[in-house]
């Protein structure tokens, strides 16, 4: 085991060895690398290197970063045992005490994307420009690879082991649990406003398994206890941080988790695992664009898991799930492309995704909600208005009333009775001016339906879970709300998914407020902060619940107002959830 002083000394002996180069520039020609649990770590050019990156130990290694302006980013630290091979479709495995050297300057691979092919039958332009788009995304500007546990530390520069700075955990890429990944996001210029603001904060960010890799629902899953993969690397990297933030100046018990999207969704389930206990990993969280979706047994999913034994080819195996494990990946990937993405026929009743596996989560999530086996602590959650539209585009060809009604049969509500169905559709009328983009008149109306089934949707997967959450929750623990209705003018889609997304991280010439309510949020457990900066936006009240509204306004960009949009519809989906999750 390399100690400190080991560690120290050969990379002294290095830099003397350099000094009697007849060299102009000091260069270490290195003929060594350090392999360490799996991960390769290449020496560095030079001794200059050396001197002007910042570095901090953990355990009996050396890790070496990089500095961008006022921050210290330490990038891809593996935090797990790479879940390939044997490891694949299996609990994460922490790593053993570090040691060695570490050069941690660049993102690890993000994991396995699933490519998002488009619904059959729809030639549309719009479908096929936002399809392409986010293709080239996630799989030409995202590397992505089976061995991508990596986690991210970014600091102020000035940080020290003693700092005790409060700790934003992000699970924040969205993706629908299928593509994503923690170089998306910059959390340089989030530390950065930080410290412009006097609220500087420590930024961390983990890689989580995705689509088939993470979340591989039916029942041979079940029996070996292996569902929800991704939500148990998440809890993997949260102790990560426990044990070793302090080293980076955080304080490990001043962690905050957000999420946008699936990561909203993943904050949400962690609140809700474990019986509410959060064992101490974090004591705030911010969901936004997320929260406690109604999902079911993960055997509801069978559907999928057998899918991919067949084109797998593991159909014949006396183990398929061992079968599954030990096919190529470029096999395993190839099926995991051809099953149904987030711009699929069905929408948002995503194959891939969080459900009760037994193990992380034990019940429907609405019924933990009920029961009040949710993690008390602080919470900001919050939609973008329009959360339907993007993915109702794949539904253009549903014209009728009748062929609505049996589309919500078939995905949304399949073992509901038709008198539920009607009741349903009669909170959801067949009134383009009632529809999503919402206040948008007769516009956007891509088909007959379009704007119907663009409500229904975002309501079952995001605005219903958020206002179920709130109201069993706000009077119980601290709680505030927003909507975000900037980009109303957006074609088609208005408000629609990620338009909040430049507003938390300053992406842009946007206004960024959002940002600095989460900020002061992580230091203080209330977004407005110990100063009141800002506009002051209230806690949520069940009784007369009110929100921060982000509107498409000069002179009044943020509003507060009333938080009872859609009462009687939301309150029968949340029904509906009870009774029929996914």
């Amino acid at each position: 085991m390399l100690t400190k002083r080991a560690i120290l000394a050969s990379l002294a002996v290095r830099a003397l060895s350099a000094l009697a180069s007849p060299v102009d520039r000091l260069v270490v020609q290195d003929p060594f690398s350090y392999q360490v649990s799996d991960h390769t770590c290449a020496s560095p050019e030079s001794t200059e290197q050396l001197v002007s990156t910042p570095e901090v130990y953990l355990d009996d290694a050396l890790f070496t970063g990089i500095r961008k302006g006022v921050t210290d980013q330490f990038l891809g630290i593996p935090f797990a045992h790479p879940p390939t091979n044997e490891r694949r479709l299996r609990q994460p495995e922490p790593l053993p005490p570090y040691q060695g050297l570490y050069y941690v300057q660049e993102f690890g691979k993000s994991c396995p994307q699933q490519r998002l092919n488009l619904p059959n039958g729809l030639d549309s332009q719009l479908v096929k420009d936002i399809g392409g788009a986010v293709n080239v995304l996630y799989e030409k500007l995202t590397p992505a690879g089976e061995d991508c546990l990596t986690i991210n530390v970014v600091k102020p520069s000035s940080a020290t082991p003693g700092s005790k700075l409060p700790v934003i955990f992000v699970l924040d890429f969205g993706g629908g649990f299928e593509i994503g990944g923690t170089s998306t996001y910059d959390g340089g210029s989030f530390v950065a406003r930080s410290i412009d603001i006097g609220q500087p904060v420590i930024y961390v960010s983990v890689n989580y398994r995705l689509s088939a890799f993470g979340f591989l629902p039916g029942k041979e899953v079940k029996a070996e206890k292996v569902g929800n993969l991704g939500l148990q690397d998440q809890r993997l990297g949260l102790k990560w941080v426990q044990t070793y933030i302090s080293e980076f100046g955080g304080d490990p018990s001043k962690v905050t988790i957000w999420g946008e999207s699936a990561g909203a969704i993943s904050v949400a389930h962690h609140m809700l695992t474990n019986n509410g206990n959060n064992e101490g990993l974090f004591r705030g969280a911010i969901m936004q664009s997320g929260g406690p979706i109604p999902v079911g047994d993960i055997e509801n999913g069978q559907q999928y898991y057998d899918f991919m034994v067949e084109k797998t080819g593991c159909s014949k195996a006396p183990n398929t799930l061992d079968c599954l494990r030990k096919v190529p990946y470029s096999t395993y990937k190839r099926a995991m492309d051809d099953s149904p993405n987030f711009f699929a026929y069905q929408g948002l009743v995503l194959a891939w995704l969080p459900r009760v596996d037994g193990v992380f989560l034990k019940e429907p999530t609405q019924y933990s909600v009920l029961r009040g086996n949710v993690a008390n602590v602080p919470m900001i959650t919050g939609n973008c208005d329009d959360e339907g539209s993007l993915f109702s585009i794949s539904t253009m060809n549903i014209t009728t009333t009748a062929e609505l009604k049996d589309y919500m049969k078939l995905y949304m509500m399949p073992k509901a009775k038709d008198s539920q169905v009607d009741l349903l559709l009669k909170y959801y009328p067949d009134d383009q001016r009632a529809g999503c983009p919402f206040d948008t008149g007769l516009k956007n109306a891509l088909s007959p339906q379009f704007k119907r089934t663009a409500a229904l949707q975002g309501d079952f997967v995001f605005h219903g879970p958020r206002r179920y959450l709130l109201q069993h929750r706000a009077d119980k623990q601290k709680s505030w709300g927003f909507i975000h209705k900037r980009g109303k003018d957006l074609p088609f889609v208005g408000a629609a998914h990620i338009t909040d997304v430049p507003n938390s991280f300053g992406v842009g010439p946007v206004l960024s407020e959002l940002r600095d309510y989460f900020i002061r949020f992580t230091n203080n457990l209330d977004p407005n902060g110990k100063k009141g900066l800002g506009i002051p936006w209230p806690q949520w009240d069940p009784k007369k619940p009110k929100a921060a509204i982000f509107q498409d306004s000069t002179l009044f960009p943020i509003i507060i107002g009333d938080d009872n949009y859609r009462t009687d519809a939301l309150n029968y989906v949340a029904n509906m959830s009870l009774l029929y999750p996914i």
